[in-house]
């Protein structure tokens, strides 16, 4: 059975680059964003939920031209032929004005993505210095666009958020934005929580967030 070979491929023009080695380790990260908000009289602050931040991949490549048996018919290669072509995935498209998006898989790893940061380390040369051997330190971030975001995460009610802590300077329209993506929806949560003046909200009070109502799309007004 052969080898499973790591793979980036180029979205924009179909292109696909194998790797001559495959990497003996990856990283993947994400990590979120809270806001702290102290509140007198509170053993500790309370947290409030403000995005998620980029998945990234971390990746070391080893190239390597170096041919031990090298014939004047067959010479050995600067090793930056082929680094350069990870390195110019960091250029921008002329057709699309931004770097190209890629797809990074080896075997169950699968990654949509953009090129972030690369880093050469050459580490073997040849009596006329040219390197023959590099290793690659490549930093992918995952790339998701605004339609993928919104197939992957359900936009529609507010069930994944049953409470919310208010914080400095936050309004009910601001709230009804975050958590509905319509300012206008700030009624159902002012409804839910007795509230009779909208500007009446303070640091640390606890909200009720009901279920988003059937509203209409281009009025944001709920529908009876």
């Amino acid at each position: 059975m052969a080898l499973a070979k790591a793979q980036i491929k180029n979205l924009f023009t179909g292109e696909i680059f194998h790797v001559i080695f495959n990497p003996e380790d990856y990283t993947l990260a994400k990590d979120n964003n809270f806001a702290s908000q102290t509140i007198p009289g509170l053993g500790s602050p309370l947290l409030q939920f403000v995005n998620g931040n980029l998945r990234t991949l971390e990746m070391n490549l080893l190239f390597d031209t170096y041919l031990p048996l090298t014939t004047e018919s067959t010479p050995v290669r600067d090793v930056r032929e082929e680094t350069q072509k990870v390195v110019d995935l960091l250029k921008i498209n002329g057709d699309f004005h931004a770097p190209p998006i890629l797809e990074v898989s080896w075997a169950s790893l699968f990654l949509r993505c953009v090129l972030a940061r690369v880093s050469q380390q050459f580490i073997m040369f040849l009596d006329d210095g040219r390197p023959v051997r590099a290793r690659l330190t490549c930093t992918f971030n995952e790339f998701i666009d605004e339609e993928r975001e919104a197939k992957e995460v359900n936009r529609q009610t507010a069930d994944f958020s049953k409470a919310h802590v208010v914080i400095q300077n936050e309004t009910l329209s601001s709230i009804a934005q975050s958590l509905y993506g319509n300012p206008q929806l700030w009624r159902p949560i002012a409804i839910a929580n007795g509230i009779d003046d909208p500007r009446q909200l303070f640091a640390g009070q606890v909200l009720r967030v009901p279920a988003l109502p059937f509203t209409d799309a281009q009025s944001g007004e709920i529908v009876q």
